[in-house]
């Protein structure tokens, strides 16, 4: 790269919906790195589901050139638009790793939301210069001058500094790029020095293996140079070198401070690890870049196949959508009810939707899904703490010392008409007060300590209905605390269903039990015999329920005479009902296993 043009590495960081994919179409077109022709909505969203959903769910990097109107000066900019849900967090902590600036991006007409503030504070602890943005002024119901007063009282951002734009209409965009060329710093790091390379993202491509997305922090990269991964220590040729620009474009070298990808013939992405330093393997660097935290599941589900899915074609499809996704894992896992299927884990419920919608779309993929639980810590009366994330791996209650379930701080920014309602849904759900921010004199920042497991099922969809819409929530992980649970056992015809178990809070589990037996009574067909649905705790059945037999009429055929004759006609069938009560089993619709989805309001 010639000496005189300088680079500017930023990310966009913003609340889910507030203009982050249409800003970056802006960026692209603005700099002429796309003709109008080229351009389509959300360019840098390539998948099929991120159009749909409208929404960012892997972060994409992009290089293009700029020029400064005023002083000439010339700019490589380099971009990573990022996700904005709560559940991608992952994916924005990445990106900020390989910045050395961000764009704050704040919708107008909705201001200071929850993940505005999450992923402010993720910059800002990265050490990040932020340039706050405030998008959609073109908007009637545009606010922007009490919106930027908003990022000044939460978030200590000067008022004065926000850039106005119209992401969509153009707005703005021109004293957008020179703030970026002006405000953002240069990268620091030199090409002489020996090669470090941050690794912030990786694909897989059919053809050519895995695509690793770089950011040089120091040294060079050359296409055919022998690198080394220092936390695999394993080491590859460099068969490609390129940027996407934004379409992909081979480079000769890739110096520091830039962004850029390599295929180096990796063959699966477990060998790549996110976060791992790529150095020279003749020369190496002395130590290798701090990493970030591996992603860590919160939410279990198991997956089976369903009425038209082999077991071998579900697990090919995991193992495809494995290669793209490092954030989601799996097991073999078998039940009695549903056979052999995979347990599931993912980054939170969106992630887990996202999943499953890819493998009915992309796979042609029918699957059978069970209630989505958390991951819990056991302790052993011998003081092992061991991690599992379904109640069927629960040990002996004689052996079992405490057990330990995940916490969070929920973070809700809320009208401040709705402060009653949400605490009474956070109380409810066994949340601890914390503290209530007003950001303005009618929106507030209330915060609870709270379980995730009490979060996971509808807490979000609770939310937004009591909050007319306007309620949003982010949330980061405490850690985990003693509380007094209890595993609940539902038993079909006297059979326990493993599928079924599930974690309970102690005060909760009579309540809970009974809702779910109700549903699944409903759900549950009559058998030619009588079924009973029992929820247990130990050794305690806390609530039953019965469907009744299907009967046929076996006295139709007696025109009056003697009683007898008909007591002994339905003696007869109770002998033969009594026999396939033995040896009946009982068919589980897969809408009873989603029964236990619902918290039972």
């Amino acid at each position: 790269m010639p000496d005189d043009i300088l680079i500017r590495n930023f990310c966009i960081i913003a609340h889910i919906d507030h203009g982050k994919s249409t800003l970056a179409d802006r960026l692209l077109e603005r700099t002429g790195a796309i003709t109008q022709r080229e351009m389509n909505a959300q360019f840098l969203d390539d998948m099929d589901l991120e159009k749909e959903r409208g929404i960012t769910i892997k972060a994409s990097a992009v290089t293009v050139s700029y020029t400064h109107p005023g002083t000439g000066q010339k700019y490589m900019l380099n971009l990573i638009d990022t996700p904005g849900h709560v559940d991608f967090h992952y994916e924005v902590a990445k990106a900020l790793q390989a910045c050395e600036g961000a764009l704050l991006l704040c919708d107008a007409t909705q201001g200071v939301q929850a993940q505005t503030v999450a992923n402010a504070y993720a910059a800002i602890d990265a050490d990040l210069e932020i340039i706050p943005v405030i998008n959609k002024v073109d908007l009637p119901s545009a606010r922007p001058d009490a919106v930027a007063e908003e990022m000044e009282q939460v978030l200590g951002i000067d008022a004065l500094a926000c850039v106005p734009i119209s992401a969509k209409t153009g707005i703005g965009i021109d004293e957008l790029l020179k703030a970026i060329a002006e405000k953002l710093p240069a990268p620091a790091g030199s090409s002489d020095a020996p090669l470090q390379a941050l690794i912030f993202d990786s694909k897989y491509d059919d053809y050519r293996g895995v695509v690793v997305y770089v950011r040089v922090i120091n040294g060079r990269l050359i296409r055919g140079q022998k690198i080394r991964m220092m936390g695999k220590n394993t080491i590859y040729a460099i068969t490609d070198l390129g940027k996407f620009m934004p379409k992909a474009k081979p480079v000769e070298s890739i110096g520091a401070g830039e962004v850029g990808f390599i295929i180096a013939n990796i063959k699966t992405i477990q060998d790549v690890t996110i976060g791992d330093t790529v150095t020279d393997s003749a020369a190496p660097a002395a130590e290798p870049l701090p990493g970030y935290r591996p992603p860590k599941q919160m939410v279990f589900c198991d997956f089976y196949p369903g009425a038209d899915t082999e077991y071998t074609q579900l697990r090919d499809a995991l193992e495809k959508l494995r290669l793209n996704d490092s954030s989601f894992t799996f097991e073999p896992e078998t039940s009695d009810a549903l056979g052999f299927g995979f347990r599931c884990g993912f980054l939170g419920l969106l992630h887990m939707e996202i999943v499953q919608e890819r493998l009915e779309r992309e796979h042609k993929i029918e699957v059978i899904q069970t209630a989505p639980t958390v991951p819990y810590e056991v302790v052993t009366s011998d003081g092992t703490v061991k991690m599992i994330d379904s109640a069927s791996e629960l040990p002996d209650p004689s052996a079992l010392l405490e057990i330990r379930e995940p916490m969070i701080r929920a973070s809700i920014i809320v009208p401040a008409k709705n402060i009653g309602d949400v605490s009474k849904l956070c109380q409810d759900r066994r949340g601890v007060y914390k503290k209530t921010e007003f950001i303005t004199t009618d929106r507030v920042i209330i915060e609870y300590e709270m379980p995730l497991a009490e979060v996971i099922f509808d807490f979000f969809d609770k939310l937004k209905t009591v909050t007319q819409g306007y309620g949003t929530l982010d949330y980061d992980l405490l850690g985990f605390k003693v509380d007094d649970l209890v595993k609940m056992d539902i038993l079909v015809a006297g059979d326990k269903i493993s599928a079924l178990s599930l974690i309970v809070h102690k005060t909760k589990a009579d309540s809970r039990g009974r809702a779910i037996i109700k549903k699944l009574k409903q759900e549950i067909s009559r058998h030619l015999f009588e079924i009973s649905i029992q929820a247990a705790v130990g050794s305690r059945v806390i609530a039953r329920e019965t469907v009744s037999a299907l009967r046929k009429d076996v006295t139709s055929k007696c025109y009056g005479g003697d009683i007898s004759r008909k007591r002994k006609l339905l003696e007869k069938q109770k002998e033969g009902k009594k026999r396939m009560k033995q040896v009946g089993r009982v068919e589980i619709p897969q809408k009873a296993f989603m029964a236990i989805l619902e918290p039972g309001d």
